[in-house]
């Protein structure tokens, strides 16, 4: 049954994020399990584009009415979404982002930049122009505390105390996927190789928090030798770790992060500075920043790389390619 025809129901509906329960997935799951799901990921892009109501999304793409019913549910139950009703009878209702998911314009932004520069069929996405200087432009991460460039190497990391690795990673029942069940569109395909899968995701952060051995990621990610192996060959492959020697033994080697793994970081950061803002611990956080450059907190937000100047959602423009003029769908801002 699609949600334009479901039953009226009473809902105690946040309006944005929530407090988590003690002892459970913390932070960094939940945000991961949330921008880390492909049709999440799709549902959003096409909300910033414009879509409010049930019939826009199924307009969209080939997508079920059983997930795109759980889907926005799941995203209303977090907070991201609120479920308005806009007619009584039949009952139908229209999902307007919250002020927690308004601010995923920017991880949304910085994941389009990074296929576009890092991607193979990176020319089938839209261009970005700053409406403030008429430029194509990629964003600029910087530290809010000094205005200045930051990097993964210019941020260092501390787990909190909700920080345990095992609590980090997304319950495996939030991201089950039937074999027959049909995929949205490959838009921002190697960015979901690297969050698209639970232990994709784990490994991820784990090379970003210094795992540089089989032992440190099988450890941090705890999961089978079979799946760390294949995630470390999948990285690899991708361009995102590089084998070396290691200087311990012979027959063994370490991961290191390439440039494009360390192009990923502003997505990696912007992420878990959205779900530490939203979906607090009630232990404290579950990871702190620190920008190297000031000696400050680091909080992350983007600048434009051409005029230097903070970006907002009304003056980031995307532009379509020649070839997609006439495609319907794409936005004129975020």
């Amino acid at each position: 049954m699609s949600d334009e025809h479901a039953p009226d129901a009473e809902s105690a509906t946040p309006t944005a994020g929530r407090m988590l329960a003690p002892g459970g997935d913390n932070s960094i799951a939940v945000a991961v399990g949330l921008l880390g799901d492909e049709w999440n990921l799709w549902i959003l892009r096409h909300s910033f584009e414009g879509a409010k109501r049930y019939s826009d999304w199924m307009r969209a793409g080939a997508i079920s009415h059983a997930v795109l019913s759980s889907r926005l549910a799941a995203l209303t139950d977090a907070g991201v979404f609120d479920r308005l009703c806009y007619q009584e009878k039949p009952p139908r209702y229209e999902y307007r982002r919250t002020t927690c998911g308004q601010e995923l314009w920017s991880i949304l932004l910085s994941v389009w930049s990074w296929e576009l520069q890092w991607a193979p069929d990176r020319g089938v996405l839209p261009l970005m122009r700053h409406a403030t200087c008429d430029r194509h432009f990629a964003p600029r991460l910087e530290c809010v505390a000094c205005g200045h460039p930051a990097g993964a190497r210019d941020v260092v990391a501390e787990m909190g105390p909700s920080g345990d690795w095992s609590r980090c990673v997304p319950a495996a029942s939030s991201r089950r996927r039937s074999s027959g069940a049909a995929r949205p569109p490959r838009v921002l395909p190697q960015t979901m190789e690297l969050l698209g899968n639970r232990w994709s995701a784990s490994m991820l952060g784990a090379a970003f928090f210094g795992a540089r051995r089989y032992s440190d990621f099988a450890e941090r990610m705890q999961a089978s030798p079979t799946i760390v192996a294949d995630r470390l060959r999948t990285f690899t492959e991708l361009g995102v770790l590089r084998e070396s020697p290691s200087t311990e033994r012979v027959d063994r080697v370490t991961y290191h992060l390439t440039e494009k793994g360390r192009a990923f970081f502003p997505v990696v950061v912007s992420m878990i500075a959205w779900g530490k803002r939203w979906f607090p611990s009630p232990e404290g956080s579950a990871i702190t920043f620190a920008h190297t450059t000031c000696g400050d907190e680091f909080s992350p937000r983007f600048a434009c790389s051409e005029c230097g100047q903070v970006l907002e959602p009304r003056t980031v423009l995307v532009e379509a390619r020649a070839a997609d003029v006439h495609r319907p769908g794409l936005p004129s801002t975020f």
